[in-house]
């Protein structure tokens, strides 16, 4: 059994939340907002995910010190935008070699910096690795078949992480490609919006295709030009990840893209 923090209270770490109870392990989950915190310790359910009951020895805290000190494993799911500001937070209670896991996927604006960057930045004495792939939080928490890959430089920590999180309903594999494995799950919103606004426009299946395999070698273009490994773009974190965006209404960069595609500003 390990001790897990999930850091942010949001769909995709309380789907993961799940996974993680299910497999044995002691969660806990931390939210800087407070109103999240009650909600989930009042309700043991998350809006986003409705009919998925939280099990009653989940345990819900603002306490960064309850939260982050003795955990053998801190997953980072805050939003992208503030995996930052959150990093450098926590920073001063995360020990040497203490195991942070980054399950949000962007890169920083101004820095242009990938989420495992940014951690790397901030808190230095972590080992970081990442966890990526085809993987709707929706389905994620009713314990739907999914497959992703956990990412890091150092296979032994990637390792680790699959242990914790492989179940018979979540297959992981891993990858030492930890900037290609970024860069697909970062990239690929674009390219589902894209898509989303073909089929806004009318568009057929034979567009849709199109695009998603264009895309993924456009893709693959730009990371083998960075260093990454080619073979990462054809796996899960890769095409299977832009599959599920590209496709699906639980996607908000399909549904967004088929909406301006309509006619709707982006604004709105």
């Amino acid at each position: 059994m390990a001790k897990v923090c999930i850091l942010g209270g949001g769909s995709w770490g309380i789907g993961l939340s799940v996974v993680l109870h299910k497999n044995g392990h002691e969660v806990t989950v931390w939210s800087a907002v407070p109103a999240e915190i009650q909600m989930l310790q009042e309700n043991h359910e998350h809006k986003m995910l409705p009919g998925v009951k939280l099990p009653e020895d989940m345990i819900f805290t603002t306490d960064d010190k309850q939260a982050i000190e003795g955990k053998d494993l801190l997953v980072m799911a805050v939003a992208s935008s503030y995996t930052r500001s959150t990093a450098h937070r926590i920073s001063p209670l995360v020990a040497q070699g203490q195991k942070i896991v980054s399950v949000s996927k962007g890169i920083e604006e101004h820095t242009l910096m990938t989420q495992a960057q940014i951690i790397e930045d901030e808190i230095p004495q972590a080992q970081v690795a990442v966890l990526s792939g085809p993987t709707h939080a929706e389905e994620v928490a009713l314990d739907m078949p999914t497959s992703i890959v956990s990412a890091c430089t150092d296979m032994q920590v990637a390792e680790t992480v699959q242990d914790v999180f492989m179940n018979t309903c979540m297959r992981t594999y891993t990858n030492t490609d930890v900037l290609g494995v970024e860069l697909c799950g970062a990239m690929k919103n674009i390219e589902a919006l894209a898509v989303g606004i073909s089929s806004g426009l009318g568009n057929g299946d034979n567009a849709r295709a199109a695009l998603i395999t264009r895309g993924i070698a456009e893709l693959a273009r730009l990371g083998v030009a960075m260093g990454c490994n080619v073979h990462t773009f054809a796996g899960l974190a890769g095409i299977g990840d832009l599959i599920v965006t590209a496709t699906s209404m639980h996607s908000r960069n399909n549904r967004a893209g088929i909406l301006i595609g309509k006619g709707e500003t982006p604004e709105n």
